[in-house]
């Protein structure tokens, strides 16, 4: 078929005509948001429609528990069953046997790395509450500190290897945090932000604090205490324009109580309200 110019331009005003023109906003960035739970087992947080969970590594022993073979097939066959991942390990014995000083802990680490590694976790939760609170009425306890930061930034390299980031909690402000980080100076440490700890027990202004810390929160804790999180809903509210500003995309995890003893439930309304916020 032979085009002349007039015809040319008649096929391509068609062809326009037929292309769907998006509206304004229609390819506007959308978080891609996950949510999991720290206190509901795999089949549970399918039962609640949640998309995968958080995972205890063990108690103090000389071997974690999730270090142990037994404990990892026990895992990867319900990974397989549910068809949900593990969104993190946490390391939560180091509030009571603390990374800064106990001689056990860079073993813990590197036991922590290698289980991750195997079962496709992407990220570790490296606790610093109860005796690992590297702070004191606000101020930095600088040998803890100096301790921790060179314990991490040793482990960093492993894990970066290993594909997986290690990422630190704990009761400091968001500028001692960007002071952690800038001393371990690694780019497999990152943060894991609690909007509760944060915002409630610490009265910081957390949205305010999110906003600094763009690009160095891995994953999200939400949590009300003994309540709902939609019973606080401005607070909420407030924290998740300030996590979409940033355009964090990856995992809210319900770290939720269970006001009615019904934990699926519970984490059902809980996570719910979490995909509302978002929506």
């Amino acid at each position: 078929m032979k085009f002349t110019r007039r015809s040319f331009l008649r096929h391509s005003a068609a062809t326009l005509s037929l292309t769907a023109i998006p509206s304004p906003g229609a390819h506007a960035d959308k978080p891609k948001i996950r949510v999991g739970s720290c206190t509901l087992r795999l089949d549970q947080a399918r039962q609640a429609g949640l998309d995968g969970v958080q995972l205890w590594a063990g108690g103090a022993a000389d071997e974690l528990d999730i270090y142990k073979a037994d404990t990892r097939a026990r895992l990867k066959t319900q990974i397989r069953e549910t068809g949900l991942p593990i969104c993190s390990l946490m390391l939560g014995l180091l509030n009571s046997y603390p990374l800064a000083t106990d001689p056990r802990a860079p073993a813990w680490l590197r036991q922590s790395i290698e289980a991750a590694q195997d079962l496709g976790v992407p990220n570790i939760l490296v606790a610093f509450f109860g005796k690992g609170d590297l702070q004191a009425d606000r101020k930095i306890k600088e040998p803890e500190f100096a301790s921790a930061c060179r314990r991490i930034r040793d482990a960093a390299p492993r894990a970066h290897d290993a594909g997986v980031t290690l990422s630190i909690e704990n009761l400091l402000s968001a500028e001692q945090n960007l002071r952690m980080l800038d001393t371990i100076g690694h780019e497999a440490v990152s943060l894991y932000y609690d909007v509760y700890n944060t915002g409630k027990s610490m009265k910081y202004d957390s949205p305010a604090e999110i906003r600094l810390l763009k690009g160095r929160i891995t994953q999200i804790h939400y949590k009300n205490g003994p309540r709902y999180l939609d019973e606080d809903r401005p607070y909420f509210e407030a924290v998740t324009a300030a996590i979409r500003e940033i355009r964090y995309s990856g995992w809210i995890v319900l770290e939720t109580s269970s006001p009615s003893k019904d934990g699926v439930a519970d984490g059902k309304r809980n996570g719910d309200f979490v995909r509302s916020l978002f929506a």
